[in-house]
């Protein structure tokens, strides 16, 4: 039986992060890639350490030349990201640091799968709605990540000047009768400029903002507040700590509260069922939810490379589902193609949608007009109550 009242934890990390600036760099590559050709594969890894970005694996475009003219805009879209993510540090800074791109041809072992439809690798994907949030996310991922993009605006508005790129929130929420009521414990750890600031001084800059994106009276007087617990916390980013591509797959998608499949997404294209497959079961899920089929729902997908069918689709709703379990399996595949190709079409994922991905989460964000985000859409609902 599924516990009712307990205390659930998740963290979730700013654009700063080491690892996120590595994520947003790939996304940045892969989005540059998509817009010279909406059908370009590309699987970009970014290491990030003091002074130094390299960037590395394999890219295909249907023009050589094309290929060659993207590899040289390589550099600028690293100093991009860097510079729009805001480090201007002595050992980290968007005009200084050395780029090494090792970006090279995609093996065409891989391609001949891919290019007759198929998936880009074998693998089990993941997603997850509940309706105890307006996003229907888990409460904790969902505002540890509303934290951190509050904190970003302030900084990058020049509101509060004294804020640094890096920082790292983790919220501990007491749940009744699954329900979450409270706040038992907020960690929030950020870079700041001044040696002379103390946890106290970085309390005071940040506690407004942190009220300002907490539901009323989740904050209360028993509430245990851990701000830079360390203390100083001048040296970060990738001068602090190095970063890679795709080490933060659980800030990414829902906090631990429900299974992942263990592949990353930023930095691949929508032919990598890592990414678009999870995509699919995250868009499939909400919309269970959303039409009232369950309460809580979680979606597994699975793919063999080359192969375009999914070998398995499995939903468990934790015994909140309205309808059999089964009848809603065999609805979610009769509402979506889940084949990669139906998948891209479905959701319009060849488009340069993703470096806006790359930090605070991938899920539980609004649909774009552009395309992007277009997995957090409700408009199976009726498809959905139809075929059950």
């Amino acid at each position: 039986m599924t516990r009712s009242s307990y205390v659930f934890t998740s963290e979730s990390v700013s654009e700063g992060h080491p690892d996120k600036v590595c994520d947003r760099i790939s996304d940045a590559v892969l989005d540059a890639f998509l817009t010279e050709e909406p059908n370009a594969r590309v699987a970009c890894e970014t290491f990030a350490t003091t002074n130094r970005v390299v960037v590395g694996g394999e890219v295909g475009l249907s023009d050589p030349a094309h290929l060659a003219r993207m590899q040289e805009r390589v550099d600028g879209i690293v100093r991009d990201c860097v510079r729009d993510i805001g480090y201007e540090q002595d050992k980290f800074h968007w005009k200084t640091v050395e780029v090494t791109n090792l970006l090279h041809s995609q093996s065409a072992h891989i391609a001949q799968g891919v290019d007759r439809d198929g998936a880009g690798d074998q693998g089990i994907m993941f997603g997850y709605a509940t309706d105890e949030t307006p996003e229907l996310m888990p409460a904790p991922i969902q505002y540890a990540h509303a934290i951190l993009r509050k904190l970003a605006e302030v900084r990058k508005s020049g509101q509060e000047p004294t804020l640094r790129p890096d920082a790292k929130s983790q919220l501990s929420l007491r749940y009744e009768n699954g329900v979450p009521v409270e706040v038992t414990s907020l960690v929030l750890s950020t870079q700041h400029a001044l040696e002379s600031q103390s946890s106290a001084d970085i309390r005071a800059i940040v506690e407004p903002h942190i009220r300002s994106v907490l539901p009323d009276g989740w904050l209360t007087d028993k509430t245990e507040w851990w701000v830079n617990p360390t203390g100083t916390f001048v040296i970060g980013g990738p001068d602090g700590d190095a970063g890679l591509t795709g080490r933060k797959i659980i800030v990414d998608t829902y906090g631990g509260a429900a299974p992942h499949g263990g592949g990353a997404f930023s930095g691949k294209d929508p032919t990598k069922v890592d990414r678009s497959a999870a995509y699919a079961a995250r868009y499939l899920a909400k919309n269970v939810v959303a039409a009232g089929l369950a309460k809580r729902c979680c979606i597994q997908v699975s793919y063999a490379i080359g192969v375009a069918k999914p070998l398995s689709i499995y939903v468990d709703t934790y015994g909140t589902a309205t309808v059999p379990e089964a009848q809603i399996e065999k609805a979610v595949a009769q509402a979506m193609d889940l084949t990669p190709r139906g998948i891209r079409t479905h959701l319009g994922l060849t488009r340069p949608i993703y470096a806006r991905t790359a930090a605070y989460g991938h899920f539980g964000r609004a649909a774009e007009v552009d395309g992007g985000f277009s997995w957090e859409k409700t408009d199976l609902i009726d498809a959905l109550r139809k075929a059950v």
